[in-house]
């Protein structure tokens, strides 16, 4: 119980962290230019498309819970500079072996009963709450609240517009901002599996994106692996040092250094 106690006071100071960072960020972003992202190199089409779809998106300084839709960019002097501060701020180690990881050591995937995370036990499942959250002229089965049959989905990560059918379930998939794999190599495998479940389940850690993209990810880190669209590379960045913060992880030194770059640090 006593380590229980510890691993929730934790959790409680991270957040305390993020939206003290936070405090004053409610009008830093201005219709300026968005950030341009260094790092890996994006596709001609991701630079091209970079703003094409931000439909309803939030930005995450002003969605510290991920209780908001999509990941619109974070733009402007003062925005970048708080982006930065929450960056600069975080741990880093190497990152270790990925030895025992699976799946199921984060729980049963996209169950509704991860105590302690946004949306839960709303008889809905993790994965149809993603899709209600940021899809736009959803439909739903017949008789179902839940369960999205269709829906039209802005991707923050191409800056496309997704047309999706159930039929087609794999053209959008449900990215973890910080890969599962990533948490266990840097130290999640020490942690309760109530803690692994929230953040397999947590809103602030998962984006319905497009299919490809997602895969080519895999369980890369910033420094690896950066959205294709440019626009939203901070953005990306800030939502992975949100998901640090809250659950105590470190990131690797080259990870943050990359992450500061798309603020531009």
């Amino acid at each position: 119980m006593r380590r229980y106690s510890r691993i929730r006071s934790g959790w409680a100071a991270g957040a305390a962290l993020v939206l003290a960072l936070l405090t004053g960020c409610e009008g830093a972003e201005d219709d300026g230019a968005p950030s341009s992202g260094g790092g890996a190199d994006a596709p001609a089409e991701g630079q091209a498309q970079g703003q094409a779809a931000q439909g309803r998106a939030v930005s995450p300084l002003r969605n510290p819970d991920g209780t908001g839709p999509g990941l619109a960019p974070v733009a402007g002097d003062t925005a970048e500079a708080t982006a930065r501060r929450l960056i600069d701020g975080l741990k880093t180690k190497g990152r270790g072996p990925g030895t025992g990881y699976d799946r199921d050591e984060f729980g049963y995937a996209w169950t509704d009963t991860a105590d302690g995370v946004p949306l839960a036990r709303n008889g809905c499942d993790t994965r149809n709450d993603l899709l209600k959250r940021d899809g736009q002229k959803l439909r739903f089965r017949s008789g179902s609240d839940c369960v999205v049959i269709s829906m039209t989905l802005d991707d923050p990560y191409t800056g496309t517009t997704i047309e999706w059918r159930k039929q087609e379930a794999s053209e959008v998939q449900i990215d973890h901002v910080v890969p599962l794999s990533y948490s266990w190599q840097m130290g999640s495998s020490r942690w309760t599996e109530s803690k692994r479940e929230q953040l397999a389940n947590d809103p602030l850690n998962l984006l319905p994106v497009e299919g490809r993209a997602n895969s080519a990810k895999r369980d890369s880190g910033p420094a690896s692996w950066l959205p294709p669209a440019k626009s939203i590379r901070c953005a990306y960045a800030v939502r992975f040092a949100q998901v640090a913060v809250k659950y105590e992880l470190a990131v690797t030194a080259p990870d943050r250094q990359a992450m500061l770059r798309q603020c531009g640090g």
